[in-house]
C-alpha cells in the first residue's frame, strides 16, 4: 500500500504489520522449541564428542555462571538504555545476556583454570533462538520498543503509527539464519572454526551484525553517534576475534608439538644403530 507518512511527508511503500501485545511470549516458545530441536540435532548429527567433552570439563557452577551472567547482562543493558530514554523504564537485552554470559563463564573458567572454548554446543541454537525470537519484537509492535527509525525503502514496515519504518527485527532475524546456514555447512564438512571455535565466530558475527542495526534504532546515544548497544557489540567482536585467534594459535602449537615429538621418534639414535 501507499500512504503519506507523518515523519518525512513522502509517499513511499509501507507494509502493514498486524501487531498483538503480548504476542512476543509465543515467538518466545517458538524459540526455545526451536533452539532445543536443533540443538538435539547437532548433538546426534556432529556435536556428541564435543558435548562429551565440554561436560568433562564444566558442572553445575558453570551452568550457574552462565545463567547469572546472562540475566544480570540482560537486564542490567537492557535498562541502562531505556533509562536514558524520554520514557524511563526496566526492560532487557539479548545482546547484553549474550555479552553478561560471557563475562560469567569467563570467570569461572579463570578460577577453575579451564581453557578452551565451552560455548560450541550452544551456537546453533542461540542463532535460531534469536532469529525466531526477533519475530516476535515486530509482531508485538511499538510497544516492544525494538522498532527501527522511519525509511523511504520499499520495505519499509507500518507498526500501526502510520511510519514507515525499517524493519529491523526481520534484518536481524535474517542475518542470523544466514549465520545458522553457513554454520549448519560447515559442520557437514567437519570445517575447524565450526567444530571447534564456532562460538568464537557466533559473537563476532552477532555483534559485526547488531552493530549495523543499531544505527536503525532510535535509541539514546551514550558517545556520539554510538548507543551502549553499540560498545557492547563492540566488545564481543574484540572477544571473539581475540579469543578465536588464541585458541587457533593454541591448536597450531600442539599440533606442531606432535609432529616434532613424531619426527623425533621416527630418527634413529646410535644406541639403536645395529651391531
Amino acid at each position: 500500500m501507499l500512504r503519506r507518512t507523518a515523519s518525512h511527508g513522502l509517499l513511499c511503500g509501507m507494509i502493514a504489520i498486524p501487531t498483538l501485545p503480548g504476542i512476543h511470549l509465543v515467538f518466545d516458545l517458538l524459540a526455545w522449541l526451536a533452539s532445543a530441536g536443533l540443538g538435539v540435532v547437532l548433538y546426534r548429527w556432529r556435536l556428541r564428542e564435543l558435548t562429551a567433552r565440554t561436560a568433562r570439563v564444566t558442572g553445575p557452577g558453570y551452568v550457574a555462571s552462565l545463567a547469572v551472567g546472562a540475566i544480570a547482562g540482560a537486564w542490567l543493558s537492557g535498562s541502562l538504555n531505556t533509562l536514558m530514554s524520554s520514557t524511563p523504564t526496566l526492560s532487557h537485552s539479548v545482546v547484553g545476556a549474550l555479552a553478561g554470559a560471557v563475562v560469567g563463564v569467563e570467570a569461572w573458567k579463570h578460577a577453575r583454570g579451564v581453557r578452551g572454548s565451552t560455548g560450541g554446543i550452544f551456537t546453533g541454537p542461540f542463532a535460531l533462538g534469536i532469529a525466531v525470537g526477533r519475530l516476535g519484537c515486530l509482531f508485538e509492535g511499538l510497544p516492544d520498543r525494538t522498532y527501527g527509525v522511519a525509511t523511504i525503502l520499499p520495505w519499509g514496515v507500518d507498526l500501526g503509527d502510520g511510519v514507515s519504518r525499517h524493519p529491523v527485527q526481520i534484518y536481524e532475524s535474517l542475518a542470523m539464519l544466514t549465520f545458522v546456514a553457513v554454520y549448519v555447512i560447515g559442520l557437514a564438512r567437519r570445517a575447524p572454526w565450526a567444530m571447534q571455535r564456532s562460538f568464537y565466530v557466533l559473537c563476532i558475527w552477532y555483534g559485526a551484525q547488531r552493530f549495523v542495526w543499531e544505527f536503525l534504532k532510535p535509541y539514546p546515544s551514550l558517545t556520539g553517534p554510538f548507543t551502549l548497544f553499540h560498545l557492547i557489540c563492540v566488545g564481543l567482536i574484540i572477544y571473539g576475534a581475540v579469543m578465536y585467534g588464541r585458541d587457533l594459535g593454541a591448536a597450531r602449537t600442539r599440533r606442531d608439538g606432535g609432529a616434532a615429538q613424531g619426527r623425533a621418534l621416527s630418527v634413529l639414535r646410535p644406541d639403536d644403530e645395529p651391531v
